[in-house]
């Protein structure tokens, strides 16, 4: 053979692999990892469709290979290829460690904390007003002493 032919065999080699690589085998995991989704999707479950749809599973036809959501009390029915992705943060799982809400200890110590700081401001405006009533009147008793 020439080393021609060998070179052009071994770059044909090269793209393959790399396309298996780069190409071929993410697509097979995230195929895998779609199906590992569709196969535990349940009723309930909050998910978001291709067309960024977000619903909540009300039905599973398993031989029609569709899923109905509820997306605010109309229904809809998709192919079961259409659903992108899971939420998991629905109502029968806890929310997120910052989205909780706040106890109401944490509230009501919120709120007098809100209250005080309130006060402290307003009572800070009323001794600059009354400062500020000071320095006029001050002012006026000077220009009084002067025309005098």
């Amino acid at each position: 053979m020439n080393h021609n032919t060998l070179s052009s065999l071994g770059l044909i080699i090269l793209m393959v692999v790399f396309m298996y690589f780069f190409m071929i085998r993410p697509q097979q995991k995230q195929r895998k990892a779609h199906q590992s989704m569709m196969s535990k999707l349940k009723k309930g479950d909050h998910v978001v469709t291709i067309s960024r749809l977000h619903g909540v599973v009300y039905d599973i036809n398993q031989a029609k290979h569709t899923v109905t959501l509820d997306c605010e009390g109309i229904y809809l029915t998709f192919d079961l290829g259409a659903i992108m992705r899971v939420n998991h943060q629905d109502s029968s799982q806890p929310a997120a460690k910052d989205d909780k809400p706040a106890k109401k200890e944490d509230q009501s110590t919120d709120q007098t904390a809100d209250k005080e700081t309130a006060k402290s401001d307003a009572k800070a405006d009323d001794d600059k007003s009354a400062a500020d009533d000071k320095q006029t009147d001050d002012q006026a008793a000077d220009e009084n002493k002067e025309a005098k």
